[in-house]
């Protein structure tokens, strides 16, 4: 399996997301410059988080003008995986391979805490090993993390089973007295990650990067960079 990770002037999370693929899980791995042209045979790419292009205009909005999103979207177009972290939603979004938009945060103020994730579908090459209704525990750090959409594509997105992973409790309840405090974002419909409708375009606003190792005092995320390999590996997905 190789592996690619977009590298954009302001991202800081390339380097986390490279080291999980190529020296936990010993991947080939390699960075894809923002002006690159070409994925140099990646299967995977992995639009990481951080502050693209400082976050110019919007966050995401000039990233996703970018040569190198050109080159994502025919992949995942092909049908190819693509996963985006935190930023990387934000650019997924202004480059509609997904559907919504992300506003500032719930009161306005740039949030970096541990968030509690229920995991809505166990089918995708992204949450194979998980299992639906499984509760994990994920760190989040980002002003915009708010996602939105109009009422009708919600219930689109829902009738689709595009909502991958929800904020919710650390008994996977959603919503209630404690909604607040489980959505910090005040994301609609506490939607955490998506995807797209032929399902191999996933994002999520927490760092499974963050989370993927036993000295860092959680593994919950690196299940998600494994089950890809394990996808890719399986002929389960390209």
């Amino acid at each position: 399996m190789n592996c690619g990770v977009v590298v954009f002037p302001g991202s800081n999370c390339d380097h986390d997301v490279y080291h999980v693929l190529a020296h936990v899980l010993q991947q080939p791995t390699r960075f894809l410059w923002h002006d690159d042209d070409g994925l140099q045979g990646s299967d995977l790419v992995v639009v990481p988080g951080g502050f693209s292009y400082g976050d110019y205009l919007r966050a995401g909005a000039m990233a996703a003008s970018s040569p190198v999103l050109a080159a994502v979207r025919r992949h995942a177009e092909g049908g190819g995986l693509v996963l985006g972290i935190c930023n990387g939603f934000q650019i997924l979004l202004e480059a509609g391979l997904l559907p919504g938009a992300m506003r500032r945060n719930a009161g306005l103020r740039f949030l970096s805490q541990d968030v509690n994730l229920r995991v809505e579908r166990d089918d995708l090459p992204f949450t194979r090993a998980y299992s639906r209704g499984q509760v994990l525990r994920m760190p989040i750090a980002h002003a915009e993390g708010n996602y939105v959409d109009r009422e009708p594509a919600l219930d689109r997105l829902e009738a689709e089973r595009q909502v991958v992973f929800r904020y919710c409790d650390a008994d996977g309840s959603v919503g209630g007295r404690r909604a607040a405090e489980s959505n910090p974002n005040g994301s609609e419909r506490a939607i955490a990650g998506i995807c797209s409708a032929s399902g191999n375009v996933c994002a999520l606003m927490p760092h499974p990067e963050r989370a993927a190792e036993e000295v860092l005092g959680n593994t919950d995320g690196l299940a998600m960079f494994a089950g890809l390999v394990g996808a890719v590996a399986e002929g389960i997905a390209s």
